[in-house]
């Protein structure tokens, strides 16, 4: 208690500073997620990706990224522990902070697309099991969140596999491409409306209590039903324009026109995703920094959720901004452009079933990453046209960043923690 009388303030602007250094990680490496394959389809130029990810990026964060958040990502540690010591919970939080948001800045530099989840969890796991106990980590809870580097990038390389072989089949790989589009096309549009829709209301809203009661009971339930109307709108929004595109008079059977449809809709695709990252990936930033408001502003108080002040979402949502403008087009390069070919067809595809797979995950309780489900659906559409297609050296260098994000997450935090420990006192 004596050390957050003594240094509350302090300990304050070091909170606000590791946090502002861990959103700009995310902006940094995750938004790659929304973005990535638009740009490496060219269906948005980097700049452009850059501005409509910014927009949506921050408004998903500051608007939907919550008015509570929980103060330990994950539930890896129990708050309550810490209730007689609070300044162990400062300095975790400090140290988590800063040790995720170093290997991000490291893992950027180097253009590897890593989780930013895994980051923060691993360094949290770090200072727990070094600095309280082995015992204070639920161990079973980090174990699922390890499944997920298998679950999250077979089930969207599966899923991206199976949309992209559908398009090949149904409409690239015959003389009347136009004509089988417009037949097909609708129905693509009509997944992406409900894909965005069911995305945006279980992701991207949930952290601000919105609610849509249709009488049909669960929430998921709930925006199933609202998500069929709008996929209805969408795909009857695209039949009209696929009919002025045909009475413009070009040889819309040229493989061109259709890609360029399919260009179009990665674009919602990406909006979509990029405002659901922003509201669920803040929490990777403003989590532990509420946590240190909290408990420094209380006096002592340590609380498993806690209330956000505005300033707090303000300082995640900006840092995730600069850090997508400075250090971003590292690993939207990557993920465009180093891992395989992208056309629109193909990171549609891609977009597609990541989404799908947020989905399917949040209906089911899968331990996802959305870094990791990106990453898959773009390795699935490169194998619809066999291992070739695929830079293994890049798929290779991936996979061993995402074996080290916990371990480093981990040790950077044990490091700093003990610094901490040693600059203030016990």
């Amino acid at each position: 208690m004596d050390v957050i009388a003594s240094h509350g303030t302090l300990l304050l602007a070091l909170a606000c500073v590791f946090g502002l250094f861990m959103a700009w990680g995310i902006g940094a490496n995750d938004v790659a997620n929304a973005m990535g394959t638009s740009v490496g389809a060219r269906a948005l130029t980097l700049k452009q990706a850059i501005l409509v990810a910014a927009i949506f990026e921050f408004l998903g964060a500051y608007l939907a990224g919550g008015e509570v958040t929980s103060t330990i990502r994950k539930g890896i540690v129990d708050p309550a522990l810490l209730g007689d010591s609070p300044q162990l919970l400062v300095y975790g939080m400090l140290a988590s902070l800063l040790a995720a948001a170093t290997w991000l800045a490291l893992a950027s530099q180097k253009g590897w697309p890593v989780s930013t989840t895994h980051s923060i969890v691993g360094a949290i796991v770090g200072f727990a099991a070094v600095g309280i106990s082995v015992d204070a980590v639920a161990w079973d809870k980090v174990a699922a969140i390890a499944a997920s580097w298998v679950v999250s990038p077979l089930l969207s390389g599966t899923i991206a596999f199976l949309i992209f072989m559908s398009v090949k089949w149904l409409i690239l790989d015959h003389e009347d491409t136009f004509a089988r589009a417009r037949r097909y096309v609708p129905i693509y549009m009509w997944l992406v409306g409900f894909m965005i829709s069911m995305v945006t209301m279980l992701k991207g809203l949930k952290h601000i209590g919105l609610e849509i009661d249709m009488g049909m009971g669960s929430k998921f339930t709930n925006a199933m039903m609202v998500s069929v109307f709008a996929g209805a709108a969408v795909a009857l929004l695209g039949t009209v324009l696929l009919r002025r595109l045909h009475a413009g008079g070009a040889d819309v059977n040229s493989n061109d026109n259709v890609e360029r449809v399919f260009g179009i809709l990665m674009v919602f695709t990406a909006c979509a995703m990029a405002f659901a990252h922003g509201s669920n990936d803040v929490a990777n930033a403003v989590g532990p920094l509420a946590a240190v408001v909290s408990t420094v502003q209380s006096g002592g108080e340590v609380v498993a959720k806690s209330g956000l002040p505005w300033w707090v979402l303000a300082v995640g949502a900006m840092g995730i901004v600069v850090g997508l403008a400075t250090y971003g087009w590292r690993v939207i390069q990557t993920i465009g452009r180093k891992i395989t070919e992208l056309t629109p067809s193909r990171g549609f595809a891609a977009e597609l079933a990541a989404a799908s797979t947020v989905v399917l995950a949040s209906a089911t309780g899968l331990p996802i990453s959305t870094t990791h489900t990106l990453v898959g659906a773009v390795l699935g559409v490169g194998l619809a046209r066999g291992v070739e297609a695929l830079h293994l050296p890049t798929v290779g260098a991936i996979v061993t960043s995402w074996v080290v994000t916990l371990p480093a997450g981990a040790k950077l935090s044990v490091k700093f923690f003990f610094t901490k420990l040693s600059v203030f006192g016990s």
